[in-house]
């Protein structure tokens, strides 16, 4: 089962971003800060392709997968995970969309990144809520050891399931440059 703490720790990166996300926006919108494009793109670019290309095929492929065959009860609230994957993909689009607005200089576009960041994260806080405190207590009771040693061994891997490379080393340095870039509480970046 070491899946599930491969699992939390992936969401408390996730959602270690996200808040750094909400935090600038804020600091932008309300206390004049200027906004650092690379670091709100560092940012948005994490949480795409780390979600979209690395944690969620491995919950649909493996856990999810046997816990449908294991637990049938479970198929709906997994039906509506899955179905949040795939919305978490077009609402990834509409943040980015909404930061290349803004970053094209156009300042009257803060509102709208402000609540595009701010839906986004509402959405996969709740997401991941109910993976944490729905998902992952089903699993534990339903599944199997050897559904375990498999749900395992994809969770342990650092290849990309869409492209079979190592790329956890990647989602690793991109983590620690939004960490590098982000300015303290963030991270260890410049105040300016």
């Amino acid at each position: 089962m070491r899946a599930i703490q491969i699992i939390h720790d992936e969401h408390r990166s996730l959602a270690a971003v996200l808040h750094g996300m909400l935090f600038l926006v804020r600091q932008m919108r309300y206390a004049g800060a200027e906004p650092n494009f690379d670091v709100l793109a560092a940012m948005v670019h994490y949480i795409d392709v780390f979600s979209e290309r690395f944690h969620h095929p491995k919950e649909d492929q493996y856990l999810f997968r046997l816990l449908r065959l294991r637990h049938p009860d479970a198929i709906p609230l997994l039906a509506k995970l899955e179905d949040e994957h795939k919305m978490g993909a077009e609402k990834i689009r509409a943040l980015e969309q909404a930061l290349d607005h803004y970053q094209q200089g156009d300042t009257t576009k803060l509102p709208a990144f402000a609540a595009a960041a701010a839906a986004y994260a509402a959405f996969h806080y709740g997401h991941m809520r109910a993976e944490e405190t729905e998902v992952l207590p089903l699993a534990r009771i339903h599944l199997t050891a050897s559904d375990w040693e498999m749900i395992d061994a994809a969770f342990t891997s650092h290849a990309d399931p869409l492209v079979g490379v190592e790329a956890g080393i990647e989602y690793e340095k991109l983590f620690r440059q939004i960490v590098n870039l982000a300015p303290p509480p963030l991270g260890i970046g410049p105040t300016s």
